[in-house]
C-alpha cells in the first residue's frame, strides 16, 4: 500500500464519501475494500467483487473477501463473485466502480477466456454507475504509443488507451491525478521486477 497522503489523496480523487456505494473490482488482500468501508460508514455499501476469472486462484481469492466481509465493523461489506460482465446484476447501482492496477489484466487472455473485453465491461460499468458517479481507474502506465500490447507480457497500459476505450464506452474523463507517478520508470519492464516492483509509474483516471 502507499503511505497515507497518498491514500488520502486517492480516496479524494475517488469521490467516495459517507453513504456512498462503491464496488471494489478484483479487490487483492481487501485493502482498499477495508478503506472505503471505513470511508462510506453504516450508511454506505462496498462490494469486494471477484471476478470468476481469477476465483480459482491458489490464495482463494473468493474465500479471502467472505471473510473479510465478516470482520468486525464491516457490515458494510458484501463479498461478490460473478463472471466479470454480471457484475451489474450481481451488485446494486454505485457512486464509485474502483479498479486498483487491474485494467490493464482486461487485455490478458485470463480474463478475455470467457469472452470478456475491456470494450464490453466499460459498457457494464456505464451500466451500474448511478447518474454522475465515478469509474476511477489506477494502472502501470506502459510506454507512450504501446497501446495495449504491454498488457500480458510487462502487465503495463497506454493511459491513452485506457482513456480512448472508456470514452468509447459513453464516458467524459474529468478528473485525472500524478500522484503516483514516477519519471525514472524504464516503461519496459514487468511491473514485478524487482528493480521497479512498488515504484512503477502509475496513472489514475477519474471519468
Amino acid at each position: 500500500m502507499y503511505d497515507q497522503s497518498k491514500l488520502s489523496e486517492l480516496i479524494r480523487f475517488a469521490r467516495a464519501k459517507k453513504g456512498s456505494t462503491v464496488i471494489d473490482i478484483y479487490p487483492g488482500d481487501g485493502d482498499w475494500t477495508r478503506l472505503f468501508s471505513d470511508v462510506v460508514g453504516p450508511e454506505g455499501r462496498v462490494y469486494n467483487f471477484v471476478p470468476a476469472e481469477v476465483a480459482h486462484f491458489k490464495n482463494d481469492p473468493v474465500g479471502l473477501m467472505g471473510r473479510l466481509a465478516k470482520e468486525p465493523g464491516r457490515e458494510n461489506v458484501e463479498a461478490v463473485s460473478s463472471d466479470l460482465l454480471a457484475m451489474p446484476k450481481a451488485t446494486q447501482p454505485a457512486d464509485v466502480v474502483w479498479l486498483h492496477l487491474f485494467y490493464h489484466d482486461l487485455h490478458t487472455a485470463l480474463i478475455q477466456k470467457k469472452g470478456a473485453t475491456a470494450a464490453e465491461f466499460n459498457r457494464a460499468v456505464y451500466e451500474r454507475l448511478k447518474p454522475g458517479g465515478s469509474y476511477v481507474i489506477v494502472d502501470h502506465a506502459a510506454a507512450a504509443g504501446a497501446g495495449t500490447s504491454d498488457a500480458q507480457s510487462l502487465h503495463r497500459i497506454d493511459p491513452a488507451s485506457v482513456r480512448e476505450e472508456v470514452e468509447a464506452a459513453g464516458f467524459v474523463l474529468d478528473a485525472q491525478s500524478t500522484t503516483l507517478a514516477n519519471k525514472v520508470d524504464p516503461h519496459s519492464i514487468k511491473v514485478f521486477d524487482p528493480s521497479i516492483k512498488g515504484e512503477t509509474d502509475r496513472f489514475a483516471f477519474g471519468s
